[in-house]
């Protein structure tokens, strides 16, 4: 019997058309989101939690299917198999397991987290989705009555014809942006031969952050981009000891559209500015790199600005000619645009997710939340931060063996007189 009526399938939203085309054995593309509770989690319950949650989310509860035109993405018959953890987050997804399911739950002792393909949402709209379902089975482990805000949806209601509705043709302008860009400087190191990832969270005081942010009178987003910049920059100084061999600094900062839109879709919405250092105008302080950040993202983060965004992306994706050439040659031409152009604009992503509020009651029940991350495609290093409870989290990912930027992030923290706790799976 299956689980979503009503939804027989979705085109894929105007960002997600990348990541099919571009999947790779070194690229799959997944995020994932996790709550740990205090308590062991019990997988029956779990389970039904499951089926009853993934209803609600159609779009996202689903399989990349591939079209003669286009992939498009069709929800799930069944809900499915809640899988033990792996050795390591973010194991390679096979084209064949994205057919028949594009995301996994799994569980470990008393955590849940799901992996999702970037194709079905973004962060946030994956952590709606894990609030969702940890809220399900939380009532059903405990029957107790958790009030839908803060994210949490009801699993009542049928879904809003909005969640589901692709914002970036919505709210494209009628001019573009030019998409002409330099390349930034390459991280590099000795890949992990079996692709594990590493992974390393920082865990500081949200209060000292904030205070340090608040006395340069800018966000805790811009000021720990600021930082990991600054990390960047001296870490490239040191190992390149040629400064005509100098290569810009940039870090991608995804922009949550929805607040400046005013749009409630549960699939991505979200594009980027990508504030740069020049290393060979000299060296950088602080002070300086917060200013580039601040204005950067402030003058980009703009209805206008981003609205032109979108109609360059979606541009491409009207033009008659595209639209009527067969889908082994559009992922041809995609994959080959993507490699030469793709992530190398910048040395990294920092997404942050801000803080993540819960309604009360479901508070006593989550020890922890976390968002990692995979590597860039061609760059071994990706980085997502969060705020919960009065712990901010920063999450590098990375597949090479070398923890040298997360060492240069430790030093620049303990310049500020920051103190943080720092865990890792490193081998």
């Amino acid at each position: 019997m299956k689980i979503n009526k009503g939804f027989k399938w979705f085109k894929l939203d105007n960002a997600a058309k990348i990541y099919p085309a571009s999947h790779s054995r070194s690229w799959s593309n997944l995020f994932r989101l996790s709550a740990t509770l205090y308590e062991e989690v019990d997988l029956k319950v779990l389970e039904q939690a499951v089926k009853n949650t993934i209803p609600r989310f159609p779009s996202m509860a689903a399989k990349l299917k591939q079209g003669l035109f286009w992939y498009y993405l069709q929800p799930v018959d069944e809900p499915p198999t809640i899988l033990a953890e792996y050795s390591y987050p973010l194991a390679y997804m096979t084209k064949k397991e994205l057919k028949n399911c594009a995301f996994r739950i799994i569980i470990y002792r008393n955590r849940i987290a799901v992996e999702l393909f970037h194709s079905l949402t973004d962060g946030t709209g994956g952590l709606i989705f894990l609030k969702t379902l940890v809220a399900e089975y939380l009532e059903l482990k405990h029957e107790i009555e958790i009030p839908c805000e803060f994210g949490v949806l009801s699993r009542k209601e049928r879904p809003k014809h909005y969640e589901t509705e692709d914002s970036f043709i919505k709210n494209a302008a009628p001019v573009k942006e030019t998409r002409k860009d330099t390349n930034a400087w390459r991280i590099d190191g000795t890949p992990e031969p079996d692709a594990f990832l590493n992974i390393t969270n920082f865990q500081m005081s949200s209060d000292k952050i904030w205070h340090l942010a608040h006395e340069k009178n800018v966000s805790v987003n811009t000021y720990l981009t600021a930082v990991l910049m600054k990390a960047i920059l001296n870490l490239q100084l040191d190992l390149v000891h040629n400064p005509k061999k100098y290569k810009p600094v940039k870090v991608l900062v995804p922009i949550n559209l929805r607040p400046i839109f005013n749009s409630k879709t549960l699939r991505n919405f979200a594009l980027y500015t990508i504030p740069e250092l020049d290393p060979r105008l000299g060296d950088y302080s602080l002070d300086e790199i917060i200013k580039i950040v601040h204005h950067k993202v402030g003058t980009y983060a703009t209805q206008k600005n981003m609205s032109k965004m979108i109609q360059t992306n979606v541009a491409d994706e009207q033009l008659l000619i595209l639209r009527i050439v067969p889908l082994f040659i559009k992922n041809f031409v995609m994959k080959m645009v993507f490699n030469s152009v793709g992530e190398k604009k910048s040395c990294l992503s920092f997404s942050n997710l801000g803080q993540i509020r819960l309604p009360e009651i479901m508070r006593k029940y989550i020890k922890r939340i976390d968002f990692i991350l995979g590597p860039q495609a061609q760059a071994p290093y990706n980085c997502s931060s969060y705020t919960y409870r009065d712990t901010l989290n920063v999450t590098f990912s990375r597949d090479i063996k070398e923890a040298r930027l997360e060492t240069y992030f430790f030093r620049e923290l303990q310049k500020l007189g920051v103190e943080v706790t720092v865990q890792s799976n490193q081998r």
